[in-house]
């Protein structure tokens, strides 16, 4: 009886331990391009990483690969000239791209087909067109298809929503503001690989509607719960042509709903840097001026109340641990969450709407 129940518990833990393993095992990642200053947040720490292994990187500008492989230690063997070659070389079961908007649907064009899940720095694309495209590969291929935004990571956003939408503390939502930006790229010295082309109205799709626009559209479609906008409106301005000249560096964008209207306003001329949103309501109002302080009335006779929020709802709170957690099937991506493919589709087509709208001096109608 003693041994049958030895070899019953051999047995057992030999089945066990292969996918305990498998599942201990850190996600292989691959990155796609280095020219996007937001590639620092994945460099900086990835030796230190359990969760991810950076596998292979495709990078054809050899010095600014030179230059980040001695800021941060990666051997300059796992960089290859174009994205096929890297993927085919290193296997990675998830690729991050950094590099130009425009090109985030050749990443998934290579990506896709070979069962390789991405996640992209916001925005998604440059075009609804290009949006379109990478929904479709995505669905044939059965891939993973996110979108990363700083705000994301923000505490107090998520309790603005919690308040606001899911507990309905503050009534009836009537008016939202989202106001992102800072002095400028160039101004608060943005690598020339980066501006070579963020500050290109092919390769961003845009100047600060494209950068700091996409942050208020996604955020409102998280609100509205994927609700697309009956109409967009915009103005698009250029305040400093001798250092923007061929894109827009001041963005504002009106998006109205049957009962709720939204203002998002994108700067590349803020004297601070700003990441807030404030939610208004029927009885009160809800405001995040940062990612970590909040500010609420919940009626006309309350006093104002503020609080220090840390506490972060996701079971991460890092964009490179939850791309890998989703990949595991640890997390599961809702259709609205603020990274999804689907919020993030309405997010291009309210960019793409935006710019018509300047161009053309009216309204759009988008439902």
């Amino acid at each position: 009886m003693k041994i049958t129940t030895l070899i019953l518990i051999l047995f057992t833990l030999l089945c066990i331990q292969p996918s305990s393993a498998q599942s201990l095992d850190p996600v292989r990642i691959g990155i796609d391009g280095l020219s996007h200053d937001h590639v620092h947040g994945i460099l900086n720490n990835y030796q230190k990483r359990s969760d991810i292994q950076i596998v292979g990187i495709a990078e054809s500008d050899k010095k600014r690969a030179k230059e980040l492989a001695d800021r941060y230690g990666f051997d300059l063997s796992i960089v290859y000239d174009d994205l096929q070659t890297m993927v085919e070389k290193t296997k990675p079961e998830g690729v991050v791209a950094f590099n130009s908007i425009y090109d985030h649907l050749k990443t998934v064009e290579v990506c896709a087909p070979r069962g390789i899940h991405v996640m992209v720095e916001k925005p998604l694309a440059v075009s609804a067109e290009h949006a379109e495209k990478m929904k479709r590969l995505a669905r044939e291929f059965n891939i993973y298809l996110l979108t990363n935004y700083e705000t994301t990571w923000y505490p107090t956003i998520y309790k603005a929503f919690e308040m606001a939408v899911s507990n309905n503390e503050i009534g009836e939502i009537n008016k939202v503001m989202i106001n992102d930006g800072h002095k400028g790229p160039v101004e608060i010295g943005c690598s020339p690989e980066f501006l070579a082309w963020l500050t290109d109205p092919v390769l961003n799709g845009g100047g600060a509607v494209t950068d700091f626009g996409c942050y208020g559209a996604n955020i409102m479609t998280w609100i509205m719960q994927n609700e697309i906008p009956e109409t967009v409106t915009s103005v698009l301005q250029t305040i400093k042509p001798d250092i923007y000249p061929n894109v827009d560096d001041q963005a504002t964008i009106i998006l109205t709903y049957p009962d709720a209207q939204a203002i998002i306003q994108g700067s590349w001329n803020w004297p601070v840097d700003r990441k807030d949103l404030t939610i208004y309501g029927k009885d009160g109002y809800v405001e995040a001026s940062d990612q970590h302080n909040l500010e609420f009335r919940l009626n006309r006779s309350a006093p104002k109340q503020e609080l220090k929020i840390t506490d972060f709802p996701l079971e991460t709170n890092d964009p490179f641990s939850y791309f890998s957690s989703v990949i595991k099937g640890e997390i599961k991506v809702k259709n609205t969450d603020l990274s999804s493919l689907e919020n993030n589709i309405i997010v291009v087509k309210i960019l793409d709407a935006a710019k018509k709208s300047a161009a053309e001096g009216k309204t759009v109608t988008l439902k």
